[in-house]
């Protein structure tokens, strides 16, 4: 290793894990840029070394599928380039089903792989048995099959990667931890050392344990918590195959794989025990904790029984070490929010090792261009906010998150730690009314409102669940009269300025720049077109925007707009998120209802649709937004946060008699759905352009203003589309669709569904997806085909819409 420290870099990688040292070798093959890796002790010292070495490649994201898949490829032959062996062996990993709930993921997981073009296979126990023959299987409904996936020595591909990053031009420096870093304003200009200070254009923080502690030095959260993981290495077992096949067992919460003729076995414990919420010490090289046979005990029973041959084994070592996890179980990739130049890479959940080669992969191409090159935002770490400062709050998440690790997938499943957090003025009020809350970025949002008899509590099922006629009847109100939702925790920004037109011009796809009181909806493009936002902007003023979009994205969209204001711009923008509280009125008595209590005229002709006007309501001025996402006529009105409360008794006052009804976020995505309104991070992301999610009419592209993305949206003008989003309904109406089904065009692999749900007005479950096709895709070539979805596994008919499914002539919004 080199053990001078240089004095400049293009890049500086913190951390010698397979994670650090997977970036530095991508920055310096790929990029060909001059990287220095600094680790504090030694390369693989800190969790790498003892990691268990599972690699598996199927994710319920397409992006994330994909960046694993190529872990696995580049495992296979990084022994070639570098001369090191990786340890890697293409075993096959069988996930082991005890029940049919289970069973029903499964038969969803093996959909979402024919979706993402993964082979997986559901066999029986027998089949089981054949494959596994020391396995006991009687209580086995069945199993998955990923032939694929297998088995690495960690350190050894950690050292593979770290020969290659040097044979491409990277410096590595062991013993060389960072002490602090050198600021200007919001940008990282040095890395002070032990050993010395380096200066670099851009630092990215690989620091596994120590990632949190080191981005708070330059102001930056990384929210993770070092958890210990423990598991066993046995002697060797009589008749147990070299190239036995590495099991998830995860109603028993256990996993196994083959090492050096025994067993390797672990688990993911309902009760985690969390190492420290403040700072690693950066001696901890090459640790371990003492022996936990104790809290171990409860994976060893499940393992004696799922492989007796257990009972007569000797235990050759028992590993009890820290891992590091993050609160939703996703790892953290990308751009700090807080500091300009510091990108991170962490927290990876205990399974760095199948996410490392992919990881350093994207993560260098992003450090490279300064944008991540495919969708990331499941493991972005712009999807967090400042509530992960809260150290308790991050620590007690992330326990509940690792104790869900092998625990049954249910859709729309809540998590429950750390609740309520935030709240809007309505919390009370609404919960006596009968909501059930969800959980957002934070904030507590009613999800659905129990009826009279029923209990507003989430029952998970594979099936229909429970809140599912609750949903109908509020989707029936917000159809035939009128439905009020709660969105205060919509992420509120505005900008002012002498340029803040022009900012917005040069960020936004759609013309920004029209009277004071218009409401613009467009998207902000990445440069090669794709999706990164997807919003509101209102002009209050000649110089002075109000910004709304989902709560969940309120540090991404931010930072995306801030990040992209032209540099020397007169302009601000600010979140006032919580200065303001938004209540939506919408349906077909929703002028009726709002008139009652406002003075104002809002008539069609005084108030038309994508306008804004200051309205009076209960004494308080309120912004009302003229828009919708439930295809009915409406407004989003948006006033001070202390006055909701007030403008809410006032609206329920005039609703009462006139079918006014509560209605939560189940109801709005069935509405969304059959209008064919899109939602960002699933139907429309950084992958998709406008004009293949069917938003053409967005973007100003006949005009000759600049804009984000439009040159690469004018390159591929003249070219067909690759792909086109499609809506869709099944002939059979007790289907549950929930995204990634398999869509079929005349018996063929043509795309899957990004979103799914059910349309009560229609009666039929909904889902949108993108028809694919190499050749080229038209409206003619989609209304031409004969289309099924594979759900679980079955195949249903399946009808195509390219229209909304309720109001294509938008009669009702325009009203």
């Amino acid at each position: 290793m080199t053990k001078d420290l240089p004095t400049h870099a293009d890049v500086i990688v913190i951390g010698g894990g397979i994670i650090g040292c997977s970036t530095a070798y991508h920055l310096a093959r790929d990029h060909k840029l001059n990287v220095v890796l600094l680790e504090q002790n030694r390369l693989t010292s800190g969790s790498t070394w003892h990691a268990a070495g599972l690699v598996g490649q199927l994710r319920s994201s397409a992006s994330i599928t994909q960046v694993l898949k190529y872990s696995v490829d580049l495992y296979k032959k990084l022994e070639a380039e570098t001369g090191l062996q990786t340890g890697w062996k293409m075993t096959g990993c069988l996930r082991l089903a005890t029940n049919q709930d289970r069973w029903t993921e499964f038969k969803r997981l093996a959909t979402t792989a024919q979706s993402f073009g993964m082979e997986m296979h559901l066999i029986s126990p027998a089949e089981v048995k054949k494959m596994w023959p020391l396995m006991e299987v009687d209580d086995l409904v069945g199993a998955s099959w990923l032939p694929t996936d297998g088995q690495a020595s960690p350190s050894d591909i950690t050292q593979a990667l770290a020969k290659g990053a040097r044979m491409h031009g990277a410096t590595i420096v062991e013993g060389a931890r960072v002490e602090g870093f050198e600021m200007s304003g919001n940008r990282i200009t040095a890395v002070r050392t032990v050993k010395g200070t380096i200066k670099a254009e851009k630092i990215v923080n690989c620091g596994g344990m120590w990632a949190r502690q080191l981005g708070a030095m330059a102001g930056v959260t990384v929210p993770l918590q070092p958890v210990k993981h423990q598991y066993v290495i046995t002697e060797k077992i009589d008749g147990l195959s070299a190239d036995a096949a590495t099991i998830r067992d995860p109603d028993k919460l256990t996993y196994f794989k083959e090492e050096v003729g025994g067993l390797v076995f672990g688990g993911y414990e309902p009760n985690p025990i969390a190492w420290t919420e403040g700072d690693v010490p950066s001696t901890f090289e090459f640790q371990l904790f003492e022996d936990d046979f104790e809290h171990f005990e409860q994976h060893m029973e499940a393992a004696l029984w799922r492989v007796p041959a257990l009972a007569k084994t000797g235990i050759k070592q028992m590993i009890n070490g820290p891992e590091s996890f993050t609160p939703d179980g996703n790892f953290i990739l990308g751009q700090a929010p807080e500091c300009a130049n510091m990108f991170v890479g962490a927290g990876f959940n205990a399974f760095g090792i199948a996410s490392g080669g992919g990881a350093g992969w994207v993560l260098a191409d992003w450090v490279a261009k300064d944008e991540a090159p495919m969708d990331l935002w499941t493991v972005d770490i712009r999807r967090f906010s400042g509530m992960h400062r809260d150290r308790r709050f991050v620590s007690d998440r992330t326990l509940e998150a690792y104790g869900k690790h092998y625990t049954i997938g249910y859709p729309h499943e809540e998590y429950q730690s750390g609740r309520p957090l935030l709240v809007s003025p309505l919390y009370e009020r609404l919960k006596a009314r009968g909501a059930c809350f969800g959980s957002k970025l934070g904030w507590e949002r009613p999800n659905w409102f129990a009826g009279t008899g029923e209990t507003p509590r989430d029952v998970y099922s594979m099936g229909r669940q429970n809140w599912f006629a609750a949903a109908g009847r509020e989707h029936k109100a917000v159809r035939e009269t009128a439905g009020l939702f709660d969105q205060s925790s919509f992420a509120k920004y505005e900008m002012k300025g002498k340029d803040a037109t022009a900012a917005l011009e040069w960020i936004a796809a759609n013309r920004i720049g029209k009277a004071v009181g218009s409401v613009v909806y467009t998207q902000m493009l990445n440069t090669r077109g794709g999706i990164e936002c997807d919003l509101t902007v209102t002009r209050l003023a000649e110089d002075h925007y109000y910004i709304v979009t989902g709560t969940g994205f309120r540090t991404h969209d931010f930072h995306w707009i801030k990040d992209h204001i032209p540099a020397g711009s007169a302009c601000d923008l600010v979140d006032v998120t919580e200065a303001w509280g938004t209540l939506v009125l919408m349906g077909p008595k929703a002028r009726d209802i709002l008139s009652v209590i406002c003075t104002d005229d809002i008539a069609n002709a005084a108030f038309p649709f994508a306008q804004m006007r200051e309205l009076t309501i209960a004494g308080h001025r309120v912004r009302a937004l003229r828009v919708t996402y439930v295809g009915e006529l409406g407004w989003e009105l948006h006033m001070p946060i202390a006055a909701t409360g007030d403008v809410f008794d006032a609206l329920m006052e005039a609703g009462d008699g006139k079918g006014l009804a509560l209605a939560g976020y189940r109801a709005l995505e069935s509405l969304r759905l059959e209008k064919g309104y899109r939602a960002w991070g699933s139907d429309i992301t950084p992958n998709d352009t406008p004009f293949e999610a069917g938003l053409g009419w967005a973007v100003k592209l006949k005009g000759n203003t600049d804009f984000q993305g439009r040159a690469a949206l004018e390159k591929k003008a003249g070219e067909p589309l690759k792909k086109m989003l499609t809506g869709f309904t099944t002939t059979r109406e007790d289907i549950v669709l929930v995204g990634r089904e398999t869509i079929l065009r005349n018996g063929q692999f043509a795309g899957y569904l990004t979103s799914g749900g059910y349309g009560y007005s229609v009666g039929r479950p909904v889902g949108y997806g993108y028809i694919r096709n190499p050749q080229g895709v038209t409206p003619d070539y989609i209304m031409s085909g004969s289309y099924e979805l594979v759900v679980a596994k079955e195949t249903v008919k399946a009808v195509p819409h390219l229209q909304p499914l309720v109001d294509p002539a938008n009669a009702r919004i325009k009203a």
